[in-house]
């Protein structure tokens, strides 16, 4: 692009940035008699257009019921209702029917949700939906590298998304394009939005004013099908933000702040509602950051309210008329009423933040960076840090990116580099493309960086490290979102601790956890000691993004012609068989496959990294179902004994003895069950093996409702010391299961021995999600009221 045309492009925004700001700048007194202008929600969808009219109109009707201030989470929330006129509503309790503006999907999940909605029979998705190619690039050498050998790797699964997207009528983001709430945040988003996404961290959209919340692929394929998503009533925590951010302190360490207080199921059935004067200090990227890591604390989804900040993005990223049309709606929809109660109410001053490490293992554990190096040693923490990583899809947008290159600037103007290996991973190719124009790939590469491919890379376990064997104990620091056991290469012994993209620069030029950048001094290459200046950057490009390469295919008018193919003899997509119906018969003498112990996040019941290759092949990809859990019996992963043979073995390998003898079986576990990634996956297996239940004490939203859909009982103990009744030998029996009801708890026998107990389970099944039981699935369900 000539200067000449780059001049006129950064003109064009800014006029149309004061267009949109200049009514929001004048306490937004903008007159609603206006109608809706027709606004197309994105550049690729021109047929489209903004719902703002029928939105205003359902919530007219649903506060005229209500009768009381509404919190803004509501407001996106109710005027997406199906039925706004007789919706039961009430928070925490009542189930919602509702109808998304949009799907987006990510390559991993995509596979089986495409495959289950081939297997629906019907020809075009109902709703505008994307599929974004960028789990499945593994971090070996390089970005243009890497990039070029997952294409070959993958070219099988790419060529099915590709084919399935054009026949069933949705975009398809390339590989290489980027990573998939990146893309969103820069193309799809808008504030009001309601959007599903099979990511946990779908959530990232909140950042642009959207309820933008991770579901399992079947819950996709409902929207898809113009079936209204159902969604259990959230309850709002409120985080009330005054103050500035500043200096070393980073939106970053709101989120890091609020999983600290709200540990990772504190947010669990809550949307988390961000507001107060200390918003208009964080950028909309920054936001996002906020609003995507809420999945760490169990969080519905995040949202902040519509704000200068977001204003200032639409138009930055050509989407000036968005913004125009969003300001009209702000007072109405876009901003909480006076008064509005909240479930919970958290209170943050922004001046008095300080930069926070979170880790190991569990990203609730705060450590202020003053007291990381005294916590560490006292912990017995790696003080060695072996790698720092930034980007990811938390932290990875032109600001972030601004901010760490100040940093090496800095640190390069002194001699210094990198002491150790440092990663660097651009959100999309729009970011990488204006980073490498604006210079930004130049400093990091002087400064020792690995630039990785616009993808997900390391942050979900692709990433074939080296540098450490397997076992070896020792310590990374990366600003991305999740960092449990294993997460990120595989090794259990790796202490992964997540902070702000800036705080990992800093740390990367020392290599060891005790540096405070705030305060501690470096030596130059001269010998002379310096500080490290607070990093700066610019919020958006002065000369307009540079959306680089074209990597977007739209669907074809017409995909009827479209061939999608499945070879049934591939090892990496394989077309779906119905499940079997419910038998209508009380499920007796289930064995116990594996009572798990502590954590059990999806990572531990289907892990990712190199088995993302098989997630299109649901019998292949079986084969690595709980091997990361933790057996009570032995305390170790993947050994469990087999009940009928009396031998040990794999988990996957007892589990398919058992299905291949008609054993039914039943895991069970603890507290948060579910918890992390949005894979349904880890739903999928367990039923495909032969299970018919999972007990545990308490769920995380996701996985419960991905569990329900694929025809399991969801069931938690009435009473959890109940767990410690269950030994890996008992015989249990569901009992009564054809007098099934909401709210009424099932009936369960444990025999161990000659002796038995009779305990209550309790569920949260509505009327509609027993039906699904007793189809065998919710697609079972969805196909008998298609007929």
């Amino acid at each position: 692009m000539s200067k000449k045309m780059i001049a006129q492009t950064a003109e064009r925004l800014r006029r149309l940035c004061r267009r949109a700001v200049k009514p929001l700048m004048s306490q937004w007194n903008v007159s609603m008699s206006s109608k809706s202008s027709g606004v197309a929600m994105s550049k690729f969808e021109t047929g489209q257009t903004l719902p703002y009219k029928l939105l205003s109109e359902k919530l007219d009707c649903v506060a005229s019921r209500l009768k009381r201030p509404l919190t803004l989470s509501e407001k996106v929330l109710y005027s997406h209702l199906d039925y706004p006129g007789d919706q039961d509503i009430k928070r925490g309790e009542s189930y919602l029917l509702l109808r998304p503006d949009r799907v987006a999907m990510q390559d991993a999940t995509a596979q089986m949700a495409l495959l289950q909605f081939i297997s629906s029979g019907l020809s075009k998705v109902a709703v505008p939906s994307t599929v974004h190619c960028d789990h499945l690039i593994e971090a070996q050498i390089c970005g243009e590298q890497d990039l070029k050998r997952a294409k070959d790797l993958n070219k099988e699964v790419y060529g099915f998304l590709a084919s399935a997207s054009g026949k069933y009528g949705l975009g398809f983001w390339k590989p290489g394009s980027g990573i998939i709430h990146q893309i969103i945040l820069e193309n799809y988003a808008f504030p009001g939005l309601l959007m599903i996404g099979t990511d946990s961290h779908t959530p990232n959209g909140g950042g642009l004013g959207g309820l933008c919340i991770g579901v399992g692929g079947a819950d996709a394929v409902d929207v898809m099908a113009n079936m209204p998503w159902e969604l259990k009533c959230p309850n709002v925590i409120g985080v009330h933000l005054t103050g500035k951010i500043s200096g070393w302190t980073a939106a970053k360490d709101v989120i890091l702040r609020v999983a600290e207080i709200l540990t990772v199921k504190g947010g669990t059935g809550a949307i988390i509602e961000y507001h107060g004067p200390g918003v208009e200090s964080i950028s909309c990227t920054g936001q996002a950051t906020i609003c995507n890591m809420g999945a760490e604390i169990g969080a519905t989804t995040s949202l902040f309210p519509l704000n200068k900040r977001m204003i200032q993005y639409l138009c930055a990223t050509g989407r000036g008329e968005i913004a125009a049309e969003a300001v009209k709606y702000q007072k109405k929809l876009l901003t909480p009423d006076k008064d509005c109660k909240y479930d919970k109410l958290i209170e943050i001053n922004l001046d008095k933040l300080e930069p926070l490490v979170n880790g190991p293992y569990t990203p609730d554990l705060a450590h202020p960076i003053a007291k990381l190096g005294e916590n560490s040693k006292k912990n017995g923490y790696p003080i060695e840090i072996k790698v720092g990583l930034i980007g990811s899809c938390t932290n990875s947008s032109y600001e972030d990116m601004g901010r760490c290159a100040s940093i090496a600037k800095d640190a390069l103007s002194h001699g210094l580099t990198a002491k150790i290996p440092f990663n660097v991973t651009p959100g999309s190719e729009q970011i990488r493309a204006t980073i490498e124009r604006d210079g930004m790939i130049e400093t990091f590469n002087k400064f020792g960086a690995t630039v990785l491919a616009n993808a997900c890379g390391p942050c979900i376990g692709q990433w074939d490290r080296k540098d450490v064997k397997k076992g070896e104990k020792n310590t990374i620091v990366t600003s991305y979102n999740r960092n449990f056991t294993g997460r990120n290469d595989a090794n259990p012994a790796t202490h992964c601790f997540v902070t702000s993209p800036e705080i990992v620069t800093a740390l990367s030029i020392v290599g060891c956890l005790d540096f405070n950048p705030l305060k501690d001094e470096l030596t130059d290459s001269k010998g002379k000691k310096f500080k490290l200046k607070a990093p700066t950057g610019e919020e958006l490009p002065a000369k307009g993004f540079d959306p680089g390469q074209d990597t977007y295919s739209a669907p074809p008018p017409d995909g009827s012609k479209v061939k999608v193919a499945v070879d049934p003899k591939s090892k990496r997509l394989q077309l779906l068989e119905p499940f079997p119906k419910w038998d209508g018969k009380d499920l007796t003498d289930l064995t116990v496959l594996i009572k798990v112990k502590g954590k059990c996040t999806t990572d531990h019941i289907s892990a990712a990294g190199p088995w993302l290759k098989y997630r299109g092949h649901l019998d292949n990809i079986s084969n690595n179902m709980f091997i990361g859990a933790i057996n009570a019996e032995n305390n170790e992963m993947n050994k469990i004994k087999n009940q009928r043979s009396n031998n040990w073995g794999a988990v996957p390998e007892v589990a398919r003895d058992y299905k291949a003898n008609n054993v039914k079986w039943v895991a069970v576990g603890e507290d948060n069950y579910g918890e992390g990634s949005s894979r349904e996956h880890a739903a999928l297996e367990p039923r495909h093996l032969g299970g018919v239940a999972i007990i545990v004490k308490s769920f995380a939203r996701i996985h419960e409702t991905n569990l329900k859909k694929q025809g399991l009982l969801a069931l938690t103990f009435a009473n959890p010391s109940d767990y410690d009744k269950v030994q890996p030998t008992s015989k249990l029996s569901l009992l009564n299961l054809k007098d099934m009801a909401p709210g009424k708890p099932i009936d369960c026998e444990i025999k161990n021995g000659g002796g038995s107990d009779k305990i209550k389970l309790n569920h949260t099944f509505n009327a509609d999600q027993i039906e699904w039981f007793k189809a065998g699935s919710a697609l079972n369900r969805m196909k008998e009221k298609l007929k």
